[in-house]
């Protein structure tokens, strides 16, 4: 693409995203996420080859039919209050359409096949822009409408969500597909506190968003995609995979690192409203993406392959671009002592 053509491309995509979060008009909403839907589709297919290709292709026919779902649940909306605001309704139907639409557009169980296809499909990233931007308008839509949505549908796709994104990641060796369902984990642990406090569950996005965007730069930067080539930076650049290795903790949810924060959070905020099975439940499935996180750790950091004394000392002499990585690290691993500061504001 030429220049003209990725900023059009590039700031419909912005502009959608913020349409949908400044919005409470239904109609604009829907348009928000269409804009976004349509302007990443030329950047998941940026290098035309059949796998981007079709990639792109379940992207858009999955991301249709939740906006043919979502759009139906705006005209019975209209039909019954007569108005295109944000309305409290009691209407069965309008929450479950309203619900399956958003848990289709975030990549939830058991709509979430796309989301490791789509993502394996891409380059990084693009794969970077569709598991960590593309999911801020959806959270948005149910952040704003969190007294309609179905809570036994958000309840069970969140605790199908945790399991199945440890579950499916547990034998993969391309990185992608292991952040693609670690991906479908985390937004369980969102879901699951939407209904109780939305503004945690905004808390942990954030934090999610950091996490991955850190992982998925220095993986593009070091041109990794399989769990093969990242081992091999043990020999060439240690510090960059000690710091691949705390991220991937901090993921894991491992304290004093920052992704132990939003769970702690979360946890602490169901057993204040007398929920103590959910989330012993969500503890006990997260341990399954923190066994596949050990296990990657433990294949790049704890076993060296054969090299040469030459090869062992080159890192030193390398010229390592941390500009970019070192706010995003600091942010991914040291967040976690403001979390009393974020727990008394709330």
């Amino acid at each position: 693409m030429n220049m003209m053509s990725t900023t059009i491309i590039y700031t419909t995509l912005i502009m959608g995203t913020l349409i949908t979060l400044s919005s409470s008009h239904w109609l604009l909403m829907w348009i928000g996420l269409e804009m976004s839907m349509l302007s990443i589709i030329p950047i998941l297919m940026n290098k035309t080859n059949p796998r981007s290709t079709e990639a792109a292709t379940k992207y858009f026919l999955t991301q249709a039919t939740a906006s043919m779902i979502m759009l139906m649940s705006i005209v019975i909306t209209m039909m019954y209050s007569g108005q295109w605001s944000i309305l409290h309704s009691n209407n069965p139907m309008i929450s479950l359409a309203l619900t399956i639409s958003l848990i289709m557009k975030l990549g939830l169980t058991p709509f979430h096949f796309w989301v490791t296809e789509v993502t394996q499909g891409t380059p990084l990233m693009p794969g970077m822009i569709l598991l960590t931007w593309q999911k801020i308008a959806p959270m948005s839509i149910l952040f704003q409408t969190n007294t309609i949505i179905n809570q036994p549908l958000i309840i069970t796709s969140a605790l199908m969500s945790i399991l199945l994104g440890g579950w499916g990641g547990l034998n993969q060796t391309q990185l992608r597909k292991i952040m693609a369902y670690s991906s479908i984990s985390h937004m369980g642990w969102m879901l699951a506190v939407m209904t109780y406090n939305p503004s945690i569950s905004l808390y942990n996005l954030i934090i999610y968003i950091i996490m991955t965007a850190t992982l998925f730069t220095i993986f593009h930067m070091h041109n990794n995609t399989t769990t093969l080539s990242l081992s091999h930076m043990w020999n060439t650049t240690p510090p960059i995979i000690i710091i691949v290795l705390m991220n991937l903790l901090s993921m894991g949810g491992l304290p004093p690192l920052t992704g132990f924060s939003p769970k702690w959070i979360i946890i602490q905020e169901m057993m204040k409203n007398n929920n103590i099975m959910t989330p012993l439940l969500m503890t006990m499935m997260a341990l399954l993406n923190l066994y596949f996180y050990l296990r990657l750790a433990y294949s790049t950091t704890l076993t060296l392959f054969p090299s040469t004394n030459n090869t062992k000392t080159k890192w030193y002499f390398n010229n390592m671009n941390m500009n970019i990585t070192a706010p995003l690290t600091t942010l991914s691993l040291l967040i976690l002592p403001l979390t009393p500061l974020l727990i008394t504001l709330d």
